[in-house]
């Protein structure tokens, strides 16, 4: 069981830099790979990035590689997003999930989601 809980979000500037975080509770931490998705209005929530359980492996949306960065510290229970050059079309709602199995970059994959977090990027 695992709860999770985003923080961090706000409104900035295009250009500008935002790091997301994620809490997570539950002893089973560990064994968990953490997503991040995001959801616009009107859109279909969509994968942005995965870590694995120890953080060795990640995968990032083609839309962000290169500007958004995901890692995790599980010995605080922590998952980040830093989030680089931000665009506009970043603007939306972020989630942090966990899930049993990595690489998952469906929302499908994934157990347990937190309440989100919103982004907004103005130009």
């Amino acid at each position: 069981q695992v709860q999770l809980v985003e923080s961090g979000g706000g409104s900035v500037q295009a250009g500008d830099s935002l790091r997301l975080s994620c809490a997570a509770s539950g002893r089973t931490f560990t064994s968990y790979a953490m997503g991040w998705f995001r959801q616009a209005p009107g859109k279909e929530r969509e994968f942005v990035s995965v870590i694995s359980e120890i953080g060795s492996r990640k995968y990032y949306a083609d839309s962000v590689k290169g500007r958004f960065t995901i890692s995790r510290d599980n010995a605080r229970n922590m998952v980040y997003l830093q989030m680089s050059s931000l665009k506009p079309e970043d603007t939306a709602v972020y989630y942090c999930a966990a899930g049993t199995t990595f690489g998952r970059v469906v929302a499908g994959g994934y157990d347990y989601w937190g309440q989100g977090t919103q982004v907004t990027v103005s130009s």
